[in-house]
C-alpha cells in the first residue's frame, strides 16, 4: 500500500537566476502596458521605416551612398535601440524612484543588482519584438542585406553593446534626476541624439569640424555598427568596442550614483 505524498516546505530563497526572470517577467509587462513606451518602441520607428522606403523620402535624404531602404533599415533599427534602451528605461526607472516602488523592490529578496538586470532584461525582450517587426517590414520593402553570418553577428554585436552603453545611460540619469527632470532631459537628449547624433544621417555628412565629435558618441556607434553589418557584411569591431567602453564607464558611474531612494 502507497504512502500518501507529503509536502514540506522549503524555507529559503529562490535561485538567483528564477528571481531575475520573474522580476523580467514584470517589468516586460508594465513596458508594454503603458502607451508612451510603445510609441517610443515601435510606432515612431516604424513609422519612420514606412515613410523612408515605402514614399521616396529617403531618396532624398543623405542617409548613405547605398540604396535608400538599404540605409534606411540599419538606422531606424538603431533609432529603436536607443528608444527602448535608454529613453524609456530611464522615464520608467525615474518615475518608479517617485513614487517608492524602487525603494519597496530594493527591500525585496532579489538584490538590487538582480532588479537592474530584470529591467534591462524587458529591454531586451522589447528589442527582439522591435527588430522582427522592422526587420520584417524592411524585406517587404525591399530591403537586401549583405553578409551572412558576419551580418548575423555584427548586427547581435553591435545591439547587444549598445543597449548596454544606452541603458546605462538612462540609469544613470534615471537614478540621479528627479523624475520630472528626468521626463525632460530623457526625451531632448533623444531628439539631440537623432537630429546631430549620426542616428539617421551618417558621420561622413556631417562639416569637417564637427566629424571627430559625432564619431565618439555611442549613437555613431550604434548606428554605423549595424550599418556596416548590413551595408558591407563586416563585423563591426570598433563600433562594438567603443560601445562597451561607454557601458563600462557609465555603468560604473551608475554603480556609485544610483539612488533608490
Amino acid at each position: 500500500m502507497s504512502s500518501a505524498a507529503t509536502y514540506a516546505p522549503r524555507p529559503g530563497s529562490a535561485p538567483w537566476p528564477r528571481k531575475v526572470l520573474a522580476h523580467t517577467r514584470m517589468e516586460f509587462k508594465l513596458l508594454v502596458r503603458n502607451g508612451e513606451q510603445l510609441l517610443l518602441a515601435l510606432v515612431i520607428p516604424l513609422g519612420l521605416l514606412l515613410l523612408l522606403g515605402g514614399t521616396g523620402l529617403g531618396e532624398r535624404l543623405p542617409l548613405g551612398s547605398g540604396r535608400p531602404i538599404d540605409e534606411a533599415v540599419p538606422r531606424v533599427l538603431a533609432l529603436a535601440i536607443l528608444s527602448s534602451s535608454f529613453t524609456s528605461l530611464a522615464i520608467a526607472t525615474g518615475f518608479e524612484r517617485r513614487y517608492g516602488v524602487i525603494k519597496r523592490l530594493g527591500a525585496s529578496p532579489l538584490s538590487r543588482t538582480g532588479l537592474l538586470a530584470g529591467k534591462i532584461g524587458a529591454v531586451l525582450i522589447v528589442e527582439v519584438i522591435q527588430l522582427v517587426v522592422l526587420i520584417g517590414t524592411g524585406f517587404a520593402l525591399g530591403w537586401k542585406p549583405i553578409g551572412g553570418f558576419e551580418a548575423v553577428f555584427g548586427v547581435v554585436l553591435t545591439v547587444l553593446c549598445g543597449t548596454a552603453a544606452f541603458a546605462s545611460l538612462g540609469l544613470l540619469m534615471a537614478g540621479v534626476l528627479r523624475a520630472e527632470a528626468t521626463l525632460a532631459a530623457a526625451n531632448l537628449l533623444y531628439l539631440l541624439l537623432l537630429v546631430g547624433g549620426a542616428i539617421m544621417t551618417p558621420v561622413d555628412e556631417y562639416p569637417a569640424g564637427l566629424q571627430g565629435v559625432v564619431r565618439l558618441l555611442p549613437s555613431a556607434a550604434l548606428a554605423n555598427g549595424i550599418a556596416n553589418s548590413t551595408v558591407e557584411g563586416v563585423i563591426p569591431w570598433a563600433a562594438a568596442l567603443s560601445l562597451a567602453l561607454w557601458a563600462g564607464v557609465l555603468g560604473y558611474l551608475v554603480s556609485r550614483t544610483f539612488r533608490w531612494d
